[in-house]
């Protein structure tokens, strides 16, 4: 059939428009699109250093000990005219280094004014800023929230809540009007615990009324944050220092049992500090320390108090739980270091401000440095298990391959971006050691203070004049590195400078042992752990041979970490494998011991099934030098206690800082 003539016509023309059309993208370049950025809109106003108005009322019940859940009602004076108030909940939190606020715990949220349910969005940029909008007139809005914390451990997360303890921290489910420093919001706080809890936090004046409901006096927001609560069914309290207390609180009663010459040491502690610091920043002070296996570890330093948890029986078994006990003196030494004395860019105006860690071998560093001298000093841990964690710490950073690239300033931005999460090869990548390198850092410079003094002198001298001044004082007077630097000049003139830039700030460097070694010990390899280390392999129910094969074995054999460049490593053997057989025999943490000291000597690999996924695998692992474990020692031809010695034997005496203190912040 012929088509019409008018219809060839159409499709030739429509043919010879596509293959025009054709032509012409072969000819025409490309284009692609390119955006341009939209500004970003800061809402929330910065921090003044002005008065908010009026005070704000804060009412607290933690009485549902099923769920968990703390319900919150905060009445918030504003100002007349006001048309939006941003509120916020505290991001960056002093001593977590980090922002750690935690807005998804937050839930239930609703802002009252006149009765009447307000409009409200979370700020697209600061996501911790609720923005609520207020009608005209308002002179108050009431915030209705819930916060429901974790229930169970997981890596960042906290348990504060049990059948038998309430853990409150402010931070968590309060939230601040924007735009005034923390220090000059008022805030009058009230808790209803549970029947028959007994409550203990460093604010003033306490009340209890009906229902077990608690209130304190008026108080601002800052020294809010800066005290928390403990609160138990089984609670009990100690005097042990002039307006010191040692506040505990446990999961059963029979855990609260302490023999007296082991108070007596929690007595030696404070008095420990007293004497080395010579005075006292703090009017009157809380211990407040949790024995538990049922929330989560917390170790974290106040001005006026310390939050700190105890396995159950670290009290009634005193001798077992040795290694345990070190938290209290550290967090206690944090009044002075940290808290009093703080980095200038660690202290901040309000709770939003984002903080600069890079002085924290510094804050974190010297306190792990006096938290072990004091606990040995006061007898709170024995001398020999502090040897004991010295030697850990040494031998730790022998095996750590992420010094070569890392130095440990850089490790003071790991609480920042790596929020102790755990890390694959935690040796090469480095964790926050600013913590115990700092320490092995500061007990070396004590050991040349001394040796060029004669013994007159140490780092004792330093303490008192970094830390030691304005007795009764409990601000915040900020140091820079610079002060550092010249305060360790006034104590023993050396180029100290050069010492901390070479030793912190600078990778690849030698085991820091030089402390050690000055201090008249050595670090030597054992066939079994030392103290530390043996009791906090028992209480993890983990096996060591990070020095040796390389590698941490949980009780069935799963591999809980491998030493990066190790013998294990080398194998193939990393974490999420599990060891289910060695030279033949079924695997159990006796059979893997015998085998590496079976060795040790020869050529024989010692032979490992291993399972990985559902893969088995064969491997063959050389090692001929055994088990081997770090211990302190004595060097030889030393007659007499060495500079070590000295360090850690007692110190205490009577101070003036053992009078009431009377200035205030």
């Amino acid at each position: 059939m012929i088509k019409p003539t008018h219809l060839l016509c159409s499709a030739a023309l429509y043919a010879s428009a596509l293959l025009s059309s054709a032509a012409q993208a072969q000819v025409q370049p490309a284009t692609n699109s390119f955006p341009a950025a939209v500004p970003i809109t800061i809402n929330v106003p910065d921090a003044r250093d002005v008065a908010y108005p009026g005070v704000i009322a804060l009412d607290v019940d933690a009485t549902d000990l099923e769920t968990g859940a703390t319900r919150v009602t905060e009445k918030i004076p504003v100002e007349p005219g006001t048309k939006q108030l941003a509120l916020l909940l505290p991001e960056w939190i002093p001593g977590n280094h980090s922002a750690a606020g935690k807005p998804a715990e937050l839930v239930g949220v609703h802002f009252i004014a006149d009765g009447k349910e307000l409009a409200w969005h979370r700020d697209p940029v600061d996501v911790y800023a609720y923005m609520v909008d207020l009608p005209a007139g308002a002179r108050e809005v009431t915030a209705h929230m819930i916060h429901t914390p974790a229930l169970k451990g997981e890596p960042g997360d906290r348990v504060t809540i049990t059948r038998e303890i309430v853990n409150l921290e402010w931070d968590q489910f309060t939230l601040y009007p924007a735009g005034h420093y923390v220090r000059q919001i008022r805030i009058k706080p009230t808790v209803t615990f549970p029947a028959g809890f007994t409550a203990y936090t460093a604010l003033d004046g306490h009340e209890t009324g009906g229902g077990n409901r608690n209130t304190w006096d008026v108080t601002d927001y800052e020294t809010l944050v800066d005290s928390p609560i403990f609160a138990g069914k089984y609670a009990r309290r100690f005097e042990i220092g002039n307006k010191v207390w040692l506040d505990t609180v446990a999961d059963k009663p029979e855990d609260l049992v302490i023999a007296p010459e082991h108070l007596e040491t929690y007595r030696n502690l404070v008095k420990e500090a007293d004497t080395l610091f010579g005075a006292r920043h703090y009017d009157h002070y809380d211990f407040l320390l949790a024995f538990s296996d049922r929330m989560s570890g917390v170790g974290l330093e106040h001005h006026r108090s310390n939050e700190s948890e105890y396995l159950p029986k670290a009290w009634t078994d005193w001798a077992a739980s040795d290694w345990d006990r070190n938290v209290v003196p550290h967090e206690y030494t944090h009044s002075w270091d940290g808290k009093y004395r703080r980095p200038a860019r660690l202290w901040t105006p309000d709770y939003r401000q984002p903080m600069i860690d890079d002085l924290l071998w510094v804050y974190e560093g010297q306190t792990q440095f006096w938290g072990l001298v004091l606990a040995a000093r006061s007898g709170v841990q024995t001398k020999e298990t502090i040897l004991g964690e010295l030697a850990a710490y040494a031998g730790t950073f022998g095996i750590t391959a992420g010094r070569e690239w890392r130095p440990v300033v850089d490790t003071t931005t790991d609480p920042i971006f790596a929020a102790r999460r755990p890390k694959p090869f935690a040796t090469m990548s480095r964790n926050e050691d600013y913590y115990t390198e700092g320490a092995l850092v500061w007990l070396e410079a004590d050991q040349i203070i001394r040796a060029g003094t004669a013994g007159a002198r140490g780092l004792d001298d330093f303490a008192k004049a970094f830390y030691g001044m304005r007795n009764g004082d409990w601000g915040v007077l900020p140091y820079t590195r610079a002060d550092v630097v010249a305060t360790m000049n006034q104590v023993y003139p050396y180029d100290w400078d050069t010492f901390f830039r070479t030793r912190i700030e600078t990778p690849g460097q030698p085991v820091p042992v030089g402390g050690i070694e000055r201090g008249g010990y050595h670090l030597v390899w054992k066939d079994k752990p030392n103290p530390y280390d043996a009791g906090r392999a028992t209480e993890a129910k983990m096996l060591s041979l990070a020095y040796s094969l390389g590698m941490v074995l949980d009780g069935d054999g799963k591999v809980m970490s491998t030493i990066w460049g190790s013998a294990a490593f080398k194998a193939g053997v990393v974490p999420s494998s599990q060891v289910v057989a060695v030279n033949g025999d079924a695997y159990s943490a006796d059979t893997i011991k015998a085998a590496i000291t079976a060795a040790k000597g020869t050529d024989k690999p010692i032979t490992l099934l291993v399972k990985r996924d559902s893969h088995f695998e064969t491997v063959s692992i050389s090692w001929r030098d055994g088990l081997r474990y770090p211990w302190l020692e004595r060097s030889g031809g030393i007659k007499g206690p060495g500079g070590l010695d000295l360090l850690l034997d007692p110190h205490r005496a009577q101070s003036s800082a053992t009078k009431p203190a009377t200035a205030k912040h």
